[in-house]
């Protein structure tokens, strides 16, 4: 792969990155030596959709790269540019999606923000999801009442995944136990928890919530979110809950309001249908599913009683006593959005703002099933949730192209397989339009309480190079509850297995591996921080460096066996290369030997700039 003109959103290229606005920043480009004789560099950017270029200077020549630098004035709170990069062959752009002979579109360009950031601890984080239910029992879970929806089963019993009885399998699992297994996620090195929604519901899974103001009885109430939260900061462990801010249960007590009073304040937090087929009232929910019913934006009472203010839903579960580190929001693309209406920038921002006031120091992560660039421009969300970037194209890099029934809602009956090309293509193309600091925020999921595991169908020796590449990509790193045990499942029910406590010794591989990639992810800070660059880009192999000016990480992930060899000053040091994973050789001359499937992570030094 030639080397080619580079320039991304970390702090080895942009001065700021949260800047003010009509702040004067400086962003850098470098420039291979063999690229060809350079004449000018300009930083083009679009303020208030007027063009506007400034002329970069060159600062440096290291290291077989020239760097240059361009002051850029942040004229609006999403500022777009581009490099436009003048040689004797002609004129180059380079922005997000790489480099361009013809000029690119600015919805394209590289974006630095003015919008309030996330939290400085947020891209360091190697998160851990819980699926309360389905974790752990306290002995406190025996003296909670079988509640009336439920079909009790022993922990011991399979998963039932389809049928009547899915969403009513009830296992017991409640937050006094996460505390008792807080142990298991400290070896691991977890250093953030998300739980699924701990709200009262009628169903295991309590994505339809019948009250947002307690925690679930069945969970061990109030008192044992606090228990949990305080035990889980006394480890060093942040924790997050998730809030459905599309719609609610039918149960709920909005709901059920709405629905005996069409004069109440609660009947215009939901969108009506006049009657159905039988007579009663009719309305719309999430994908039809009725027992969801979908809010109603419009409503200033909703925001005010959900999302707005200090007496809110989200604010409080943030403050004493509770001190939750932030919120992931479930089917945060459909939220506030209907027919004509589009009032997802209101929720996400008003959200967001309340944040701001009763405790900055928190994360707002968003679910998003595809493109997702629209709605993360660091206005609000401070990390997708999504699969289009990392999940699906991994999947189908490493799974073996087989029959299932299921792929991520989508209407196949095969595997999909990409290349590495591809798995690079679709990479590029859906973190393009994203904010820097946002895609070091998203999650980078392999799988989670709504997929089939990724263990289930991967390729013989794959499961290393997955996880490996979710520890050492922009953003994030996600482990589902089990994954470390290598559990499986064809779907996102079937995953939703009961943790095996009583033969977790029998999981020491795959154990090891988590604590080792982990413990590779947080001993290293160019994996949260450092740049991104990919250096080989091949249908077998995807080979890219982290860099910082304290230290570079090379890694290299391939589906099979082969020799590769990079570019002449593709990486400094590559002589004195220090084996961090894997088996991976890499020859003083920048020539790789893999065994594969295989991963591997290299220590570098650290970019310089001056000479």
């Amino acid at each position: 792969m030639p080397l080619l003109p580079h320039h991304d959103g970390s702090a080895l290229y942009v001065s700021n990155d949260s800047p003010e606005l009509d702040e004067l920043i400086r962003v850098r480009v470098r420039i291979p030596v063999g690229f060809g004789p350079v004449t000018r560099v300009h930083a083009r950017s679009n303020p208030n959709h007027e063009p506007r270029f400034n002329e970069a200077e060159r600062i440096a020549r290291v290291d077989g790269w020239e760097w240059w630098e361009a002051e850029v004035l942040v004229e609006n709170p999403e500022h777009g540019y581009r490099f436009m990069i003048t040689t004797d062959q002609g004129i180059r752009w380079l922005n997000a999606t790489g480099l361009h002979t013809a000029e690119p579109l600015d919805a394209e360009d590289f974006l630095v923000v003015t919008h309030a950031p996330a939290p400085s601890w947020a891209p360091s984080q190697v998160m851990y999801e819980i699926f309360p239910d389905r974790f752990a029992r306290s002995a406190a879970a025996d003296d909670h009442p079988t509640p009336k929806w439920a079909v009790p089963a022993a922990w011991t019993d399979p998963v039932v995944d389809r049928g009547p009885h899915t969403p009513l399998q009830f296992y017991g699992g409640d937050l006094d136990g996460i505390v008792e297994r807080l142990d298991h996620l400290e070896r691991l090195g977890i250093t953030l928890l998300y739980l699924t929604p701990f709200f009262p519901g009628a169903s295991n899974h309590r994505y339809n919530a019948t009250s947002f103001w307690e925690v679930d009885p069945l969970l061990g109430g109030d008192d044992a979110l606090i228990r949990l939260v305080e035990a889980a900061h006394a480890r060093g462990i942040r924790v997050i809950g998730d809030l459905t801010s599309n719609h609610s249960g039918s149960e709920h007590e909005w709901f059920q309001t709405a629905l005996s009073d069409e004069n109440s304040v609660e009947r215009d937090f939901y969108y009506w249908l006049g009657e159905d087929d039988e007579g009663d009232p009719d309305y719309v929910a999430w994908l039809g599913e009725k027992s969801l019913p979908k809010f109603n934006w419009n409503s200033t009472e909703l925001r005010r009683r959900f999302i707005q203010g200090p007496d809110s839903v989200v604010a409080k579960w943030l403050l004493p006593p509770f001190n939750l580190d932030g919120w992931r929001i479930d089917v945060a693309n459909m939220t506030g959005r209907y027919l004509e209406q589009d009032l997802n920038a209101v929720v996400r921002r008003t959200i967001r703002q309340t944040m701001i006031e009763v405790n900055p120091d928190t994360i707002l992560i968003a679910e998003s099933t595809n493109d997702a660039s629209g709605d993360f421009r660091g206005d609000a969300w401070h990390g997708a949730m999504t699969y289009a970037s990392f999940t699906r194209p991994v999947w189908g890099w490493l799974s073996q192209p087989v029959a299932t029934p299921w792929y991520f809602g989508l209407p196949t009956e095969t595997m999909p397989t990409y290349s590495g090309v591809e798995v690079h293509d679709a990479y590029v193309r859906f973190t393009a339009g994203m904010p820097w600091r946002v895609r070091a925020a998203t999650m980078n999921a392999l799988d989670t309480h709504d997929t089939a595991r990724f263990a289930t169908l991967a390729r013989e020796g794959a499961v290393p190079v997955a996880a490996g590449l979710s520890m050492t990509l922009p953003g994030i790193p996600v482990v589902f509850a089990g994954d470390e045990l290598g559990l499986t499942g064809m779907d996102g029910e079937d995953s939703r297995t009961p943790m095996p406590w009583a033969t977790i010794d029998e999981h020491d591989e795959t154990m090891t591996l988590y604590r080792e990639l982990i413990a590779l992810r947080n001993a290293h800070p160019a994996l949260s921080s450092g740049g991104l660059r990919w250096l080989v880009i091949d249908d077998e192999a995807l080979v890219f460096i982290r860099e910082a000016a304290g230290e570079s990480v090379l890694v290299v992930a391939t589906r099979s066996s082969l020799q590769m060899e990079l570019e002449p000053n593709a990486v400094a040091g590559i002589g004195s290369a220090k084996r961090l994973f894997g088996d991976t050789v890499i020859e003083p001359s920048g020539k790789i030997q893999a065994t594969g499937p295989s991963f591997s992570a290299y220590l570098l030094p650290g970019v310089r700039i001056a000479a």
